[in-house]
């Protein structure tokens, strides 16, 4: 079986340029994605068929059946009684990692409206998360049903120790950071 394009492109291009540097000893200790996790909340006063529509969309946008979280306990202040689904979470590795990581960089990510890029900001352990409003932007979803917007939060869990080592590996592998403005104001005025 043929790996995943974006998976060769890790193994041939991005691990030899983080390399080149000679930061790493040894090959395993480039850092790698290792998972990614795809989340999506619930809300407490939603109808009932609705966790089962949130579950049965995010499986068809990342290719994998997700679990359905339930409530642990009840708290009155957010309507929340034990036992509800109040969200869905599916964990992706090997294969069907790369595949939705390729079908969301050249893909989903161009059909934002008005995109600039995501955000710089790690959590200090080399990890990345980030938030989409709208799940219509994947291919998979078809639109012309009536439908709510499902929104979802896509961590990616690396092997890197610190936030520019993970910054530098996402990078290489096509993930749309925002570009910082560099010098000074009179430089740019001029």
């Amino acid at each position: 079986m043929k790996k995943p394009t974006l998976q060769q492109y890790y193994e041939e291009v991005v691990r030899k340029k983080l390399c080149e540097g000679g930061r790493y000893a040894n090959v395993h200790e480039v850092p790698a994605i290792e998972k990614i996790v795809v989340n999506s909340a619930i809300s407490a006063d939603a109808e009932k068929t609705w966790a089962e529509e949130v579950a049965r969309e995010i499986g068809l946008i990342v290719g994998q059946q997700p679990v359905v979280i339930r409530a642990r306990k009840s708290i009155s202040n957010f309507k929340l009684r034990a036992g509800i689904p109040n969200g869905v979470k599916v964990t992706l590795r090997g294969r069907k990692m790369y595949e939705f990581l390729f079908r969301l960089l050249s893909v989903a990510l161009p059909r934002i409206r008005d995109f600039r890029g995501l955000s710089t900001r790690f959590d200090g352990h080399g990890n990345y998360t980030f938030g989409l409003q709208e799940h219509s932007i994947f291919p998979e979803i078809n639109v012309d049903r009536e439908r709510r917007a499902i929104g979802m939060d896509i961590s990616f869990v690396t092997t890197a120790h610190t936030n520019e080592e993970a910054m530098e590996l996402l990078s290489l592998m096509g993930v749309p950071f925002v570009r910082r403005a560099t010098g000074s104001a009179e430089g740019r005025a001029a």
